[in-house]
Formats: structure tokens, C-alpha cells, sequence
């Protein structure tokens, strides 16, 4: 790979960084992509799904891939002290919040603009490529909202999903493993009501805030009272408000619930539970009004396929000598890509790529320790995250470029 590619993806990156986007207002981050795809050749196509980005670049006859990217960032106030670290703030519900790139889709755009350019300057292979910058990962709607959207009817049903996500794993190496991979995600708002009044006088009332918190620890039940443990569930209660001052009792508490499964009986049994506890501690607490419980989001399990992971993985071997691939096991975090190779009934190919800086990791060799070290390293989501530039950017590129030059390839 050329170096002036890859100093001119760094600055790609860093600019990126510098300007996160939200969910679905990702317009600036998708008018930088649309303008690199029609440079390189590729009929682009902006505002699916909103505001994602589809290009397409037609070479003879043969397979159609889709190589995907997600572009949103979240919520949170950058620390890392890098030079090109985030100030940006942005309105989110009607408040003013920070907005940082915490989970490095900037590196999934950049690496993804990267094997785009790659592949458009070869001419060896013949094919279809669908390049997919998707909005709103950070919300499990931005797949679903582009495959609504006519992804398929408007640009055609890939053989192939691929794609990548950034994550603590030393740089120069790649997560990889068949079946399922990444947990399926269900976000829940619970909203408690109670009865107000003023804080001195709690048995005029009936307290949303004790309601609260007796959910909150019965919910913790779940995972280790109800589910086996040859079985994987997380629940987390990410959010939780009632009132706004301390002499008074609210009228109501909003609670917010993130669970993760890989199995659906079990991810049923978890759902069926925190509906059947809620409601148990609203009658305990002699509600007046039953409690409302509402699905923030749901998407399923990413599952790769056996088959073309073996695929890639023999690509990565062929193309990126000096590259470890291991397998990282199951990953309790969650991504929507797995819709856009479900709709298409298509095989998907999610990998993680390694972007921790390697002299973390000095000393250690074997498996255990790394994945020790990992754990302790700020990961994605923490206001401290940030990949290194290099090698995590190149190996990007080169891991999309090799995964599909194997189905493009005459």
C-alpha cells in the first residue's frame, strides 16, 4: 500500500475524529464519503436510510459484495487528550451534549474509503462491489432503516456482507470466529409511576424512586438466578431519573435497560422476566397506574458463516503476512449488521480488528495474558478510547480489500 494513501486516510480519520455525528445527522461524515466514492468511480447514491451513503462499482460479471461501514458516534465527552480529540456538541433530546467518535466508527469509514480506493485502481478482479456507510449503528436502527429504505431493490442483494469493527485488541491483530459472534441487543424504557408529593410527608405518597431502586436490584436476578450457567445473558440498567429536587417525590422514574443474548429462548426468558418483575414490584409498591415498558430497539445476534469465514480467514493468511488472526470468542457487545445479511439471505463475515497500540501488550505471549491486558485498556464507549492511527488503519484497509478481492477475484 502506497504511503501517500495511507497519510492521506490518517488525515481522513483525524478530521473525522475531530467531527462526530449523531445518529442519523451524520450528514457531513456522509457528504466526505459521497464525494471520495464518485472521485473513485462509483455510483453513489446519498439519504438512504436517512442519512447513509451507497456506492456502486460494477466490473464485469461475477459476485456482489457488500462492504459495510457504520458512522455515528455517541454521546460522550472525549478525554483522551489527542491533538485532534472531539469539542463538538450537539443537541440530543432537546439538550445540549458532547459527541465523541467513543467506538471508532471513524476508523470503520476511514479503512472502508481505504479498500474503495484500493480496489478501484486494480484491474484484476470482475464483480460488483456495494459499498454501505450506514447511519445510526449506535442505535440498532440504521440497518433496518436503509434495508426499508430499498437497499436491495434499489442496488441488488449482495452474496457477501463484510465488515469490521475496531476494538482493543493489540493493532496488526484480527478477532475472527464462525457462528455467533456478536450478541443480539434489546434497549428497553421502563417508566414507573408512583404518586407525588412533598418529601416530608412520604406516606401521603407513593414513591417511584424506592419503586426504582427495588427494580433495579430485583432486575440483577435475572442473569444469575434464571438463566443457566451454560447460557449467556447481560442485563444493565444504563439510565435511570426521577425527580428534580430533594423535598419533593416525583410523580414517576424512567429507567432504562440494555440486555444482551445469544440464544432467542433465552433472550424471551430475559425479556419475560424483567416484564413479570416490573410489574410484581408496581403492585408490591401499591401503584396506582401499571408500569410502561417500551422497546427502545431490537436486533438480532450476528451470526457468521462457517464457510466464508474460512474464506477469509485463508484471504487474511495469503495477504497480511505478520497479521495473527485468533479467535476473541463471543463478543457481549452488539451491531445491526447482521440485518443487512439477514434481509439479503446472505452469509456475513464480521470481524474485530485490533487497535490498541502493540507496546501495551509487551511481555505478553500467551492468550490468557493478552486478553487480560485487553480488559484492562480503555475500550470502546469510554471517553479515553481512541485506536491507534498505525498499523490500525492499514491493516483495516488491507483486511477489506483481501476479504473481498476472494469473492471478486475471476
Amino acid at each position: 500500500m502506497e504511503n501517500a494513501l495511507l497519510e492521506d486516510l490518517a488525515a481522513v480519520y483525524r478530521d473525522l475524529h475531530a467531527h462526530p455525528e449523531l445518529s442519523f445527522a451524520e450528514t457531513r461524515t456522509a457528504g466526505i464519503v459521497a464525494e471520495r466514492l464518485r472521485a473513485l468511480g462509483f455510483a453513489v447514491t446519498e439519504q438512504v436510510g436517512r442519512t447513509g451513503v451507497v456506492g456502486v462499482l460494477q466490473r464485469g460479471t461475477g459476485a456482489t459484495v457488500l462492504l459495510r461501514a457504520d458512522m455515528d458516534a455517541l454521546p460522550v465527552a472525549e478525554q483522551t487528550g489527542l491533538p485532534y480529540a472531539s469539542t463538538v456538541t450537539a443537541l440530543r433530546d432537546g439538550k445540549d451534549v458532547p459527541v465523541m467518535h467513543a467506538c471508532g466508527h471513524d476508523m470503520h469509514v476511514t479503512a472502508l474509503l481505504g479498500a474503495l480506493t484500493t480496489l478501484a485502481t486494480q484491474d484484476d478482479w470482475s464483480g460488483r462491489i456495494i459499498a454501505v456507510f450506514q447511519p445510526a449503528e449506535e442505535q440498532g436502527a440504521g440497518a433496518r432503516a436503509m434495508v426499508d429504505d430499498g437497499l436491495y431493490d434499489r442496488f441488488g442483494t449482495p452474496d457477501v456482507v463484510l465488515g469490521q469493527h475496531v476494538a482493543p485488541l493489540p493493532a496488526g491483530a484480527i478477532g475472527l470466529r464462525p457462528g455467533a459472534s456478536f450478541a443480539a441487543s434489546d434497549a428497553l424504557r421502563i417508566t414507573l409511576y408512583g404518586r407525588g408529593g412533598h418529601g416530608s410527608r412520604p406516606e401521603a405518597t407513593i414513591d417511584p424512586v424506592v419503586l426504582a431502586a427495588s427494580v433495579v436490584l430485583r432486575l440483577q436476578t435475572i442473569v444469575s438466578r434464571e438463566i443457566p450457567g451454560t447460557e449467556t445473558a447481560v442485563l444493565t440498567i444504563g439510565s435511570i431519573h426521577a425527580g428534580d429536587a430533594a423535598n419533593i417525590i416525583p410523580d414517576s422514574a424512567e429507567l432504562q435497560v440494555s440486555i444482551r443474548t445469544f440464544d432467542t429462548a433465552v433472550r424471551r426468558r430475559v425479556l419475560d422476566a424483567v416484564e413479570r418483575i416490573v410489574r410484581g414490584e408496581a403492585i408490591t409498591a401499591g401503584a396506582d397506574r401499571e408500569p410502561l415498558i417500551e422497546a427502545m430497539h431490537s436486533f438480532p445476534a450476528v451470526v457468521n458463516d462457517p464457510a466464508a469465514v474460512e474464506r477469509v480467514r485463508g484471504a487474511l493468511a495469503s495477504d497480511l503476512a505478520g497479521v495473527m488472526v485468533v479467535d476473541p470468542g463471543v463478543v457481549t457487545g452488539s451491531e445491526d449488521v447482521g440485518i443487512l445479511a439477514a434481509e439479503a439471505g446472505a452469509p456475513c463475515v464480521y470481524w474485530l480488528l485490533g487497535g490498541a497500540d502493540p507496546a501495551e501488550f509487551a511481555g505478553r505471549t500467551t492468550v490468557a495474558e493478552l486478553a487480560a491486558r485487553v480488559i484492562e485498556l480503555p475500550s470502546n464507549h469510554s471517553p479515553l478510547y481512541a485506536p491507534v492511527i498505525m498499523p490500525t488503519l492499514a491493516v483495516g484497509v488491507r483486511a477489506l480489500t483481501a476479504a473481498a478481492r476472494n469473492w471478486l477475484t475471476v
